[in-house]
């Protein structure tokens, strides 16, 4: 069997690897397999193909982890990307003396409080977070 068939060969299992466990930096390094296997078919000698596969792969690796999008520093209450209500509006009716309200959102009362550094007012208000079955709104001003 030719060099470049095995490393086409350890490519396919990295690539499936990658799919049954999700971890991208396999694929950049399947990258780098890949790049040995492209050596290979053009003659280079076996110290050279592995020195290739670690150059692009372990390159590729560190260019992912430099250039990938950061991790949200926002709780998934309070990130949009993890839960659609925050951003949406609600109509706040009145307060009661210790600073909660209920407020009627997608068909049913929820329990809500004032954001920090917010007073609690009457009219629309902005969810800002979501926590367990309490809601943290803010004034809208549109």
């Amino acid at each position: 069997m030719a060099e470049s068939t095995v490393w086409w060969l350890i490519t396919g299992c990295v690539v499936a690897a990658e799919l049954v466990t999700g971890t991208f930096y396999l694929l950049m390094l399947a990258i780098g397999l890949a790049a040995a296997a492209l050596a290979a078919h053009a003659g280079l000698a076996l110290a050279a193909q592995i020195g290739v596969a670690a150059v692009v792969g372990g390159g590729a690796v560190v260019a992912w982890h430099l250039l990938r999008p950061q991790s949200s520093t926002l709780r998934a209450g309070s990130n949009r990307d993890v839960n659609l209500d925050i951003g949406e509006t609600v109509h706040v009716e009145a307060w009661h003396p210790d600073g909660t309200t209920t407020v009627k959102y997608r068909g049913a009362q929820w329990a809500a409080v004032h954001g920090a550094g917010t007073l609690p007012s009457t009219g629309a208000h902005r969810i800002v977070e979501v926590r367990g079955s309490q809601l943290v709104i803010e004034k809208f001003e549109p």
